[in-house]
């Protein structure tokens, strides 16, 4: 018998396997994302002090988004996260995928963070 694994568990491992390498400091935090199937989450994370400094999601009432799982909804959550991190003064980042596949929804946040003068 063919056993199937499940893919969030291949997902928790790929994110540990990133989070060996990738670690938010004060001086350059971590944008963490998180992709759940009605919404998408960030935050951005000082792993020294283990603080979230600023966090975004679709489910903010700033956005007032009808559908919090598609593309659109991640490039305004991108938007804002970038603006929010700019007032408390941060503007480089180390971009933590979460184990995600740097693709569609992961990347549309990550190209409208960048577009919103985040850099990493």
């Amino acid at each position: 018998m063919i056993k199937k694994h499940a893919r969030n568990e291949s997902r928790k491992k790929r994110h540990l396997r990133l989070r060996k390498k990738i670690v938010g400091t004060s001086s350059i935090p971590r944008l963490n994302v998180f992709r759940s199937n009605t919404n998408i989450y960030a935050q951005i994370i000082d792993d020294t002090k283990g603080i979230t400094l600023t966090s975004a999601s679709s489910i903010d009432k700033e956005l007032k988004l009808e559908n919090g799982s598609n593309i659109e909804a991640a490039k305004q959550v991108g938007a804002l996260i970038a603006k929010r991190a700019l007032e408390k003064n941060i503007e480089s980042v180390v971009f933590d995928r979460g184990g995600y596949i740097f693709h569609g929804r992961v990347k549309a946040l990550a190209d409208a963070a960048r577009a919103a003068g985040l850099k990493f």
